[in-house]
């Protein structure tokens, strides 16, 4: 368990409501902007139990507005309302809709994107409590506190004020200086670490392609053939002299995969030969350009066929359960029969890439760890994956182990089978996604249900129910009740194999309230407070 150092501003609620605590400043106890001691005489002997209260009332029908209070951990979650659907500018509006409430924060459990751009909201009514400051870049929260019109316009202009002072107390002179040491600084290192990449290349058993022969291969990154893009750049169709076709990912600039990333993943794959593991042809490092190249899969990945109402025909069901077979075959060798014992970390439908006869081929490595010895699990501050597929543990507590992958396999199994995303799942019926959705089925023995549309010209029920089955088992909220991946081939493989009955899947529900469209907010954060596992009794 991830233990925080002991400090005074440990004690719950230790400057009381509507303050914040700062161990690393005298005194520790601050009201926040637009708030005021409840009792003067106390606070100036030190008791800041009693807390603080707003300066200026709120004004419900208009003139009410947020400030961004930054670099903290979120306020109790004493009375609060959640929605992970919601993006940041849905969730202030939702918070204006209500005179009771009284902030409202991000609640995108990766941490990354804009604070626009990410999903998840929730809101607080009534008193802070428990706020605290953070100096560690990797734990620090926004929250957005409402606020009278006058109380912003009051602490826009001092501000204002100050900035400018600062501003003119600096000579232009010695500006520009700063500017251009900086740059020089910056560029010259950037220069120097992709001078050595180029000159040292990677030990490894992967060849490196010199940049020129990529670009003849693909007629110089041709829009004609590229064949895919996303956050972390564009992958392009291309043949090498020998007339074998290959797929380009070119990385972008803005990618956030590094290049500790990037050689982690050549460095990886160059380790792994397996029949349902994507095959790494090579690598190139140009200057800035970082570039892996790849056996070219004709038939793209699983997402695209899974969730288009037209290409989804094209799979019969007994081609996805072949699928979902070779993606369990190539985790368990992942996690059991390589030299090294790797976790995926990032494992999705649109990371299983099919080959010309649909056999599934699991792909990006960049974010995948390998365990030596007796290890079995570890933690990070950093939880990078994608929402909808992360496990529980690793979502809430940066904990993760190969029962996260066995959890992210569990969403991709009820995926195939039901032809619907987790993350943007819908039923009239309930606020489940559709973890939550085939939990409910299950224990109704309404199972075949959940089976979509397209499979519903040829299927074998006994292996649709079996999938549903070792799926649920998959996505159990707690690490050791699910399977092991070896167990998972066995019980998928074998229909005679006896099955226990699946407990309460982890992260089932989307949103806390009544409605849907409904959210209650959280910011953007890594915190064990971002996310509430909630438990639920079948019908």
């Amino acid at each position: 368990m991830y233990t925080i150092p002991d400090d005074q501003c440990d004690s719950y609620g230790k400057c009381g409501a509507n303050a914040v605590c700062r161990v690393y400043r005298s005194p520790i106890c601050e009201c926040l902007n637009g708030f005021i001691p409840k009792s003067q005489y106390e606070w100036e002997i030190l008791n800041w139990s009693s807390g603080c209260v707003r300066r200026t009332s709120l004004n419900c029908q208009n003139g009410d507005g947020f400030m961004k209070l930054m670099d903290v951990k979120l306020p109790d979650l004493a009375d609060f309302h959640f929605n992970a659907s919601m993006s940041t500018k849905e969730c202030q509006a939702e918070c204006f809709k209500k005179c009771d409430c009284m902030a409202y924060a991000n609640s995108n459990v990766s941490g990354e994107g804009s604070s626009n751009a990410g999903t998840g909201c929730l809101l607080w009514y009534g008193d802070l409590i428990d706020i605290k400051g953070f100096t560690e870049e990797s734990r620090r929260q926004d929250v957005y506190i409402r606020l009278a019109a006058s109380e912003l316009e009051s602490i826009y202009n001092s501000d204002k004020k100050r900035k400018l002072a600062i501003i003119l107390s600096l000579s232009i002179a010695f500006g520009m200086l700063t500017l251009g040491l900086v740059f020089y600084c910056v560029v010259s290192k950037k220069r120097r670490i992709m001078t050595g990449l180029e000159s040292k290349r990677y030990d490894t058993e992967v060849p490196f392609f010199d940049f020129e022969t990529i670009i003849a291969a693909t007629d110089n990154f041709s829009d004609a053939n590229k064949i895919g893009a996303g956050g972390f750049g564009s992958v392009y169709k291309g043949n090498l002299p020998t007339g074998e076709g290959i797929a380009v990912k070119r990385l972008s600039r803005n990618s956030g995969q590094g290049l500790s990333e990037f050689k982690n993943e050549v460095v990886l794959i160059a380790k792994l030969q397996h029949r349902n593991l994507v095959r790494l042809f090579g690598y190139c490092v140009h200057r800035e350009e970082r570039i892996l190249i790849y056996e070219y899969m004709p038939h793209k990945s699983l997402d695209y066929f899974i969730f288009d109402n037209t290409r989804c025909k094209l799979l019969s069901w007994q081609k996805r359960f072949d699928i979902v077979l070779g993606i369990a075959r190539g985790l368990l060798y992942l996690h059991q029969d390589s030299r090294l014992q790797i976790i995926h970390r990032d494992l999705k439908a649109s990371n299983i890439l099919l080959y010309s006869n649909f056999n599934p081929k699991v792909s990006d490595f960049g974010l995948a760890r390998t365990f030596g010895g007796d290890e079995d699990e570890a933690k990070t501050n950093r939880v990078v994956g994608t929402y909808g597929y992360m496990s529980p543990e690793y979502a809430v507590d940066g904990t993760f182990s190969s029962k996260s992958d066995v959890f992210s396999l569990g969403v991709i199994l009820l995926e195939i089978v039901s032809g619907k995303k987790n993350r943007k799942f819908y039923q009239p019926d309930h606020r489940h996604n559709l973890l939550g959705h085939a939990w409910l089925l299950w224990n109704e023995n309404r199972g075949m249900e959940l089976m979509g549309e397209c499979e519903m010209a040829s299927f074998n029920k006994s292996q649709v129910l079996r999938c549903i089955h070792v799926g649920l088992l998959c996505v159990q909220n707690y690490p050791e009740d699910r399977p092991a991946m070896s167990s998972v081939v066995f019980m998928l493989a074998n229909d005679q194999a006896i099955l226990p009955h699946p407990k309460h899947p982890g992260f089932f529900t989307e949103s806390s309230s009544s409605n849907a469209d409904e959210t209650s907010g959280s910011e953007k954060i890594l915190s064990q407070n971002a996310v509430t596992i909630t438990t639920m009794q079948a019908r």
